[in-house]
C-alpha cells in the first residue's frame, strides 16, 4: 500500500463508518420507536446518534488538511472563487433536497411546493457554511490566531445566548437566541418543525461553534500528516481528545451539552471522541494492520461518496413515503408489515435501517466498482 493511500484509509474509513451511521439512525422504521442510543437525546444530554453530525464535520476539516495545501499554490482570487463555489453548490443541493419533490398532492391534484414554506437551513447548508467559514480561517490566519478565534466563537456564542436569550431560560428551545434570530431572518415557514414548533437544530447562530468542529478536524488532519503515524502521534491524539472531553463536561455544568443548540461543551466532546477514534482508527489500520477479511472495504465504499451516498439516502426514503401503496405508503407497509411482522419492536425499526443502508451501500459500491466518485 502506498503511502498516499495509507494517509487517506483512516479518513474514509471514518467518513464511511460516519455515513454508514448516519444512514441508520436517520431511517428508522416506522411502527415502533427505535433502539433509546438510535435517537437524539430530547433537548440537553448526550447519545451517540448526537455524535453522527460534528463527526462529519471533522471530517470534512481532515479532508481540508490535504486539499488547502494545494490551495496555497494559487492566487487569492482563485481560492476564493474555488471555495466559494463549493459552498454554494453545497448549500443549494441542501436546500433543494429539502424542497423535493417540488409538488404536492392536494385533494387529489398535484400543485407546486410553495417556495415560501421551503426549509432554508439544514445538515448541508450547514456543512457549506462550515467549510467556507473553517477555509477562510486557515487559510489566512496563522495556527495561533486559528486557535484564539475558535476559543473566541465558543465562549462568544455562550456570552451571545445568556445575553440575547430569555433571562428566564436562555437554553430552552423557543427562549434561546438563535431560535429568535432565525424567526427574525427566516420566519417561521423556513424552519424545521420536526420538534412540533418552529425551531431549526441547524440555525444561523448555532452554525458559529460548528465552524470549530472543521477546524479542530483539520488541525487534527495536519498533526498527523506532518508527524506520521507513530505510537507518539496517536499518544497526543489521545490526549488531547480526553482534554477536550474533560472540559467539555466542566463546562456543561455551566452550559449543557445539547446538539440541538450546538452548545459549545457539545463541540468539545463530540471533538475530543473524535480524535479518540481517528486515533484508534489509525492504531488499528496503519499501525497494527489488522485489515484481515479487508473489513475497512465496507466503509470504504461509503466514504469514498459520502456526500451523494448522504443525498441519495435523503432522497430515497422521500420516494418510499410518497409511493401510495394499500392503506398508507411504501415505507410504512415495508415497515411494519415486513419488519415489524418479522421482528416486532425496536429491533424491527433497526432492521429496517439496516437493510436501507445496505442498498444504499450497494450504490457506493456499484460506484466504486467503477471507479465513479461525485466531487462537489
Amino acid at each position: 500500500m502506498s503511502v498516499q493511500s495509507q494517509r487517506f484509509l483512516s479518513l474514509d474509513v471514518f467518513r464511511g463508518m460516519t455515513i454508514c451511521f448516519m444512514i441508520i439512525v436517520n431511517t428508522p422504521g416506522a411502527g415502533a420507536p427505535p433502539f433509546a442510543p438510535l435517537e437524539h437525546a430530547k433537548w440537553h444530554g448526550f447519545t451517540p446518534t448526537d455524535l453522527v453530525f460534528p463527526s462529519f464535520l471533522f471530517a470534512v476539516g481532515n479532508a481540508m488538511s490535504f486539499s488547502l495545501e494545494k490551495y496555497r499554490q494559487i492566487s487569492n482570487s482563485s481560492f476564493l472563487r474555488k471555495i466559494l463555489k463549493r459552498t454554494i453548490l453545497i448549500f443549494l443541493i441542501g436546500y433543494l433536497m429539502y424542497w423535493f419533490p417540488f409538488f404536492r398532492v392536494q385533494n387529489g391534484e398535484i400543485v407546486s411546493a410553495p417556495i415560501s414554506q421551503t426549509r432554508i437551513m439544514g445538515v448541508l447548508q450547514r456543512i457549506a457554511l462550515c467549510y467556507f467559514f473553517g477555509s477562510l480561517l486557515i487559510h489566512y490566519f496563522s495556527t495561533k490566531k486559528v486557535v484564539i478565534i475558535s476559543v473566541l466563537l465558543l465562549i462568544g456564542y455562550w456570552i451571545i445566548l445568556l445575553l440575547f436569550g430569555d433571562p428566564a431560560d436562555p437554553y430552552s428551545m423557543l427562549g434561546n437566541a438563535g431560535t429568535y434570530l432565525d424567526k427574525f431572518l427566516m420566519g417561521d415557514d423556513h424552519l424545521y418543525h420536526g420538534e412540533g414548533v418552529a425551531f431549526d437544530p441547524e440555525g444561523w447562530l448555532s452554525t458559529m461553534p460548528a465552524i470549530v468542529n472543521v477546524v479542530i478536524g483539520y488541525y487534527a488532519g495536519k498533526y498527523i500528516k506532518d508527524n506520521g503515524k507513530g505510537y507518539e502521534t496517536i499518544s497526543k491524539l489521545m490526549l488531547s481528545g480526553s482534554l477536550l472531553i474533560f472540559i467539555a463536561l466542566c463546562w456543561s455544568m455551566a452550559f449543557p451539552i445539547n446538539k440541538k443548540l450546538w452548545s459549545s461543551p457539545f463541540v468539545l466532546l463530540t471533538t475530543g471522541i473524535d480524535l479518540l477514534l481517528i486515533a484508534a482508527l489509525v492504531f488499528i489500520l496503519e499501525i497494527k494492520n489488522w485489515n484481515n477479511g479487508n473489513w475497512p472495504n465496507f466503509f470504504l465504499v461509503l466514504g469514498k461518496n459520502p456526500l451523494f451516498i448522504y443525498i441519495l439516502s435523503e432522497i430515497l426514503v422521500i420516494i418510499l413515503y410518497m409511493i401510495p401503496f394499500r392503506t398508507e405508503n411504501l415505507h410504512s407497509w415495508i415497515s411494519k408489515d415486513v419488519f415489524q411482522s418479522t421482528a416486532p419492536g425496536p429491533i424491527g425499526s433497526f432492521l429496517f435501517a439496516f437493510v436501507f443502508m445496505l442498498v444504499c451501500w450497494s450504490v457506493g459500491w456499484w460506484m466504486n466498482k467503477r471507479r465513479i466518485y461525485v466531487k462537489v
